[in-house]
């Protein structure tokens, strides 16, 4: 029993937490995550509904509100290193992923002001009947292609609906072992992000979360929207201003001063709480960044339209030319696991910490298989500018 929930914990996409590390060259493996690729996921593509099947919803179509309007430019995409960052954790400056900056021209476009919320993705399901990848059973059959060959198949009562839930890890257990700090949870989706018995009642104004790629691009459709492209994520993040390591600027986030919900404390035992919240917070709990964006750092990180490629920058700086609007690659690319493609994901979470993974700055990237749902994984949605 637990080889084979250990399968289903190591198989569902768990890049967050492995990729923080993978650009450390002397990280050790334990033997536990040597016994699956870290970014499979759990697939249960099969069953998903089909775009096809999904109207859009004229009347939102038309609507603007909550929205905003994002005037294009040219901006310098990658990795930064202010003056006074430079003793700072590895874990916490530019990735090998990041780099080399490369010059990028964006379009205007209009971006949500915050992550959709719960009381949003409730009226699309009220809507369409829409059942999201983590109230579906996870099909063997696509499992078994993202596991080692030979990998037994799990007990029928493993491959029942669920998703990735957060728990503090014991004191003395280690963090480079993800069995430690998530746990697939039967029964998890977003109606109940902490499994059965848990619910979103009275919590209409927070992030939607266990919502997969699929289940944010089904949502995006009905309402007459899409994703973000990466690049249009990190040239809304960035506020308008030029080459900061953050939102906010080049301000460190242990000043006692909070722009956005990270984990405070020493991550994955403990949370301090500082910033007056332990999980999730409600949308606009934060400052707002230079373009009256919510949470576009923390709280959630957030699925883009991009498929996840380690080299794309270095492909995109040796054309020597400005790219303009840069939709991804056309597959992903994994330096240390190829097995998996994933989509990239954008903005941080309330796990984020400067010992593991910086996620609330600029040009931070992650990724994970689009079938993957977790606890602090949401979405916003973006819409072209009419000219």
């Amino acid at each position: 029993m637990k080889k084979t929930k250990l399968i289903i914990i190591y198989a569902f996409a768990l890049c967050i937490a492995i990729a923080c590390k993978n650009n450390e060259k002397d990280t050790k493996q334990s033997l536990k995550s040597k016994d699956v690729p870290c970014c499979s996921s759990v697939s249960r593509v099969s069953a998903i509904v089909s775009n096809k099947s999904l109207a859009t919803n004229i009347e939102l179509a038309k609507d603007y509100e909550g929205m905003i309007r994002i005037s294009g430019g040219i901006f310098d995409m990658g990795g930064d290193l202010p003056s006074g960052f430079e003793g700072m954790p590895k874990t916490a400056l530019p990735q090998g992923d990041e780099l080399p900056k490369h010059k990028v021209k964006i379009s205007d476009f209009w971006m949500d002001e915050h992550e959709v919320t719960n009381a949003q993705f409730k009226k699309f399901v009220d809507a369409t009947g829409y059942i999201t990848v983590a109230e579906q059973p996870i099909n063997w059959e696509e499992l078994k292609k993202q596991v080692p060959d030979g990998t037994p198949k799990p007990a029928a009562e493993d491959l029942l609906p669920g998703s990735l839930v957060f728990h503090y890890a014991d004191k003395n257990a280690t963090k480079d072992n993800i069995e430690n700090w998530w746990s697939f949870v039967k029964g998890a989706n977003w109606r109940h992000p902490k499994g059965p018995g848990s619910s979103i009642k009275g919590l209409d104004n927070y992030p939607v979360v266990h919502v997969s790629w699929f289940d944010a691009v089904a949502y995006a459709k009905w309402a007459g929207k899409r994703l973000p492209t990466e690049a249009e994520y990190e040239y809304a993040m960035r506020g308008k201003s030029a080459n900061k390591m953050y939102p906010w600027g080049n301000k460190k986030i242990n000043t006692g001063v909070f722009y956005a919900n990270f984990l405070q404390g020493d991550f994955p035992y403990r949370n301090t709480k500082e910033d007056g919240f332990e999980y999730l917070a409600p949308i606009k709990s934060f400052p707002p960044n230079g373009y009256g964006l919510y949470d576009i750092a923390g709280n959630v990180w957030e699925w883009t339209n991009d498929w996840y490629s380690a080299k794309y920058y270095y492909e995109l700086d040796q054309t020597g030319k400005i790219t303009i609007n840069p939709k991804g690659p056309s597959e992903g690319f994994e330096v240390y696991n190829n097995f998996v493609k994933n989509k990239s994901i954008r903005g941080g979470s309330f796990l984020c910490h400067d010992n593991w993974c910086s996620g609330y700055r600029n040009a931070r990237r992650m990724r994970n298989t689009p079938d993957t749902s977790m606890e602090h994984l949401g979405f916003r949605c973006v819409r072209d500018a009419i000219k």
